[in-house]
């Protein structure tokens, strides 16, 4: 049995890798390292599968968010709600823009921010939303969108984790994570399930207007060369990235494919167990699993992980300290015991290797040792 990874990348690329070198040297052979067709190509091929307008590509998923706040027109001051339990660049943005990122408590069962938590943070300062799909299934989009509309409020949805996931919406249809916000902000960090071999990102919208100040700011705020309509940044997606991503995208839906049915096997090894509570399937988003993140209960979480390791099988936490008792955003406004469900998952969560390359021989190790610690 091969070597168990939280991510194989290294198999990954083996099946794609004549896709993946041919792209490669097509971008050195016509030196487009910046910007260029294969960015643009790569940009529309993306918006063709998400059915979303605009793709506009940036050098990572933290500036997709930056640059998504600074193409609203966002002032220091200004409020943006968002959850606690996140990775930290969601609330990094706000706050390196001199906004106020205002924090609220999350779903027991699906970790993702609740429309009730969003609605009893607003304030006259309220500008924007930002929710996070978190591990790989959606928020609550249109509760969310229907708060958003009550209030004036942007929403910008960090799909970081779940590119490829579909909302269901109440007339039935179907629109992918990312593209029902007023922005959606997505991250091809190389764990992610579309990466790259290095960094990247990508802001996702349908307003024609936003689109062309994104694709401006993230350009040096320039829409003319030496021309500067906006404060900018420089954050691109570079040629090499873009031509393995565009291989990567012609299998994203097989990637999440496999993913689900190393999901569906964790499911069912550890279905009714007293100490673990397997991952919550919400009914309006079906889930690509970025993580398989499940929670722990009467059990010594580092005692776990401490075995888990001496068997060869890696194990994640996600994420141990929420972000209101970070010690970088420590708030008079925030202290222990005010957001109990964040609390208590950064406590109990527990993730176990996810990737697209897992076979039913480490599985059933994975899980043989996961279920021989409780015995």
């Amino acid at each position: 049995m091969d070597n168990i990874q939280m991510v194989d990348l290294k198999s990954q690329y083996q099946k794609i890798k004549t896709e993946v070198d041919k792209g490669i040297q097509q971008v050195i052979d016509t030196t487009s390292f910046v910007k260029g067709k294969v960015v643009k190509d790569f940009e529309d091929n993306l918006a063709t599968y998400l059915n979303v307008k605009h793709v506009i590509s940036c050098g990572n998923g933290t500036d997709a968010l930056q640059v998504a706040m600074m193409a609203l027109g966002l002032k220091p001051g200004d409020e943006v709600i968002t959850t606690s339990f996140t990775f930290i660049a969601t609330a990094e943005v706000i706050a390196l823009l001199g906004l106020t990122p205002v924090l609220v408590d999350c779903d027991p069962n699906t970790y993702n921010i609740t429309p009730e938590a969003i609605r009893g943070a607003i304030t006259d300062k309220t500008k924007a939303i930002v929710p996070v799909h978190i591990f790989g299934q959606s928020a609550p989009m249109e509760a969310i969108m229907d708060i958003a509309k009550e209030y004036n409020l942007a929403v910008i949805e960090d799909n970081a984790q779940a590119i490829g996931a579909d909302y269901i919406m109440n007339d039935g249809s179907k629109r992918k994570t990312g593209t029902i916000g007023d922005l959606g902000c997505t991250s091809f960090f190389p764990s992610k399930n579309l990466g790259a071999f290095g960094d990247g990102g990508a802001v996702l919208t349908d307003n024609d207007e936003l689109a062309e100040k994104l694709r401006a700011i993230v350009n040096h705020g320039m829409k003319v060369r030496y021309y500067h309509d906006y404060i900018g940044v420089n954050s691109r997606l570079d040629g090499i990235q873009a031509a393995i991503l565009d291989v990567k995208l012609r299998h994203l839906d097989e990637y999440a494919a496999a993913r689900n049915y190393a999901a569906s096997y964790y499911d069912n090894a550890f279905a009714n167990h007293k100490h673990i509570t397997t991952p919550a399937r919400y009914e309006k988003s079906n889930h690509v699993f970025h993580q398989y993140t499940m929670k722990l209960k009467d059990a010594d979480r580092d005692a776990l992980k401490e075995h888990l390791n001496s068997k060869g099988v890696p194990m994640m936490v996600y994420y141990p300290v929420p972000l209101h008792l970070q010690k970088a955003y420590k708030d008079d406004r925030y202290s222990e015991g005010d957001f109990p469900v964040t609390e208590c998952l950064s406590n109990s969560v527990f993730s176990l290797p996810m990737h697209t390359e897992m076979n039913d021989e480490q599985l059933k190790y994975i899980t043989d040792s996961v279920l021989e610690f409780f015995k």
